[in-house]
């Protein structure tokens, strides 16, 4: 069985030590999880409930299994990724009273999964997923836990599409909240956090610049977005290539050339993909690309760049710097791929993932869902549910008031006018 990391780490104190202090700045910035955590340590909502946890484990996280907690659960986590987790934060986690992490970094395919049989062996009533790797699990190893189970959530695009997937098919056995869907994590966890976490990691794990660059964008959906946008303000050229005709059009729309990636892949210096699909940037895409193009992932899984036939095309490998593996071809050219395709904004030796402000937002509505679960289950059945339009301004409200920003409000005449269909011209 997998031990926590508190029995793994031969530097556990000295890791605990350097994790707090990580968890203690993010927390300063994080207004909505505060206030949360305020209402959670006095009414207890969670008195009993156990949550398994599968997340990018560093300090945001880390303060959002600590608010659990402090409402009364006992919180068993580890990571959804094996390079986004930050050993000293998970030790630090560890350490907190009802928290035990399994989460470390670098592990392999077989320690990983005995990770989140670990976090599953604590028999959870509600899951909390990033990708649907623990809801996977129990539904295939851990039926007989389905039944005591009151629901789950759901925090990225990849994970949600897995989930209906599987509700489509009649498999999905409880009520998952789709987190990633609701208005406060699209719009900003998606557009911002992405955007600016990736591009981010990518300039400070290679110390280049941005301007007059061409980025290829892969996907405009909401990441793809806010990558493009992001990169066209630092001064980049901007490539979207697209498989869904009206995101295309948008693309085009928004001023952006659109192209097929056979096309793009002879353009560019800097490829990002933001599908959640594999085989995106595939065998003929390598061959058309110029010297010391830069590959990088912003999307789930590490399938979106076919690193195999990138492999079997290279006639050596090397670490270029930390965090670059670079892919010397026959003809010299050298294709430098970031984070070993994995998610670069996490993955990366120096990758810090999402500003702290845009995960106090996303954090906010994982905790306020999982609340919903424990009071609210019997209004849920088996399925994908979207976050109750209620929760998801809650949290906004949250958010303005620590801003200091006020707003207006409809006055009675105008709700009235917008909830009537008799008025016309």
């Amino acid at each position: 069985m997998t031990a926590p990391i508190s029995e793994r780490l031969d530097d556990f104190e000295q890791a605990r030590a350097s994790g707090r202090r990580k968890m203690d700045w993010a927390a300063q910035h994080m207004p909505i999880c505060d206030a949360l955590a305020s209402e959670f340590e006095t009414d207890q909502p969670f008195d009993g409930e156990r949550i398994g946890m599968a997340m990018h484990v560093e300090a945001k996280t880390a303060i959002l299994a600590e608010i659990l907690a402090a409402g009364g659960a006992e919180v068993a986590i580890t990571g959804c990724n094996p390079l986004s987790t930050h050993n000293d934060v998970s030790a630090a986690l560890d350490a907190v009273d009802g928290v035990t992490s399994y989460a470390e970094r670098g592990v392999d395919d077989e320690a990983y999964y005995a990770a989140i049989e670990a976090v599953i062996d604590h028999e959870p009533t509600i899951t909390v997923d990033d990708g649907m790797d623990l809801v996977a699990a129990i539904h295939e190893d851990y039926p007989e836990l389905i039944d005591t189970i009151v629901g789950g959530a759901e925090e990225t695009t990849t994970g949600v599409h897995r989930l209906r997937a599987m509700d489509d098919d009649g498999e999905l056995n409880y009520p998952v909240f789709a987190v990633n869907d609701t208005p406060m994590k699209r719009l900003f966890d998606n557009v911002h956090g992405t955007g600016e976490s990736s591009l981010a990691s990518i300039a400070m794990t290679t110390n280049l610049s941005w301007a007059g660059k061409t980025v290829v964008v892969a996907g405009y959906g909401h990441c793809g977005k806010g990558v493009a946008k992001k990169a066209s303000g630092q001064n980049a050229d901007v490539v979207v290539t697209e498989v869904e005709p009206r995101r295309a059009l948008e693309a085009h729309m928004e001023g952006y050339d659109v192209l097929p990636m056979a096309e793009a892949a002879e353009e560019g210096d800097v490829f990002i993909t933001t599908t959640g699909n594999r085989d995106v940037i595939v065998e003929e895409h390598f061959e058309a690309m110029d010297d010391g193009v830069l590959l990088a992932n912003a999307g789930h899984f590490d399938v979106e760049i076919d690193l195999d036939a990138l492999g079997d095309l290279a006639v050596d490998t090397y670490e270029a710097r930390d965090g670059v593996q670079a892919y010397e071809l026959a003809d010299g050219r050298r294709l430098n791929v970031l984070a070993e395709g994995r998610l670069v904004n996490l993955a990366t030796p120096i990758a810090l993932g999402h500003p702290v402000e845009v995960m106090d937002q996303s954090f906010g509505v994982q905790a306020v869902c999982v609340r919903e679960l424990v009071q609210n289950s019997e209004a849920y059945d088996p399925g994908v549910h979207d976050v109750p339009d209620r929760l998801d301004k809650v949290v906004a409200e949250i958010k303005l008031e620590s801003e200091g920003v006020e707003y207006d409000a409809l006055t009675d005449t105008q709700s009235e006018y917008m909830d009537s269909w008799q008025h016309g011209t």
